[in-house]
């Protein structure tokens, strides 16, 4: 095993070991559970945000090595997914933003609860990675990390790369060129007019504002492809 997997694997087994009953209840694991949940509410209908928006630009950094843990997190990930009115209403973003040129690429959306604890153990930062304890937006397909681009899919100058945790990241600060502002400026009221709220500390970071409770879900990339087709 390669050392860096080594480290990561031990790091995980002792967060697990400090936090086995700090997590929340009723994690949805299994097809039956996913089809359960979705029977008795739709909206937490998994979406595939490829095939809902064809032209949207897909960079799954957490299905590369090319993120702040340096391991793949999301083996067999080709496409994520939103729960349904959240990825509705990133069809709605796309199209406002398309009719001014523009287009959007995506870092992230869906997470396995599993991802969440092991970046967890490595950050323990909740302006920046959400507590196990209580889940995250992400594992309940209501959040995504993303960008503008332009007509030809490339990305716009927002300040600083995704996942840049300093405060050069944060909406509130105020020492970026006016390019930057402006393109940070037209993504936020853009997501904010489809529903999402943008999280202080990370220009990249919206979650889909919603009344009903949504579960969190620990289900592979590979089963999700299954489970959603």
């Amino acid at each position: 095993m390669p050392i860096k997997y080594a480290i990561l694997f031990v790091v995980f087994c002792l967060g697990f070991l400090h936090g086995i009953n700090a997590q929340p209840a009723g994690i949805i694991h299994t097809r039956q559970q996913y089809a359960s949940a979705v029977a008795q509410n739709g909206n937490c209908r998994m979406v595939n945000l490829k095939k809902l928006i064809p032209q949207i630009v897909l960079d799954l950094k957490y299905a590369t090595t090319g993120n702040f843990t340096g391991i793949n997190l999301y083996k067999k990930a080709s496409t994520t997914y939103l729960c349904y009115p959240a990825a509705t209403a990133l069809q709605k973003v796309s199209l406002a933003l398309a009719a001014k040129g523009y287009g959007l690429k995506v870092f992230d959306a869906y997470r396995p609860y599993t991802a969440t604890k092991l970046m967890w153990e490595l950050i323990k930062d909740e302006r920046y990675v959400a507590n196990p304890k209580n889940g995250s937006n992400h594992n309940k397909g209501l959040a995504i990390d993303l960008t503008l681009t332009d007509s030809n899919g490339k990305e716009l100058p927002m300040g600083t790369g995704f996942d840049n945790f300093t405060d050069t990241a944060h909406h509130s600060f105020t020492g970026l060129g006016e390019l930057e502002k402006q393109n940070r400026y037209l993504l936020k009221t853009t997501m904010e007019a489809a529903g999402f709220k943008a999280l202080e500390s990370e220009w990249w970071h919206y979650s889909y504002s919603s009344p009903e409770n949504f579960a969190v879900i620990d289900i592979s990339f590979k089963n999700m492809q299954r489970f959603t087709r």
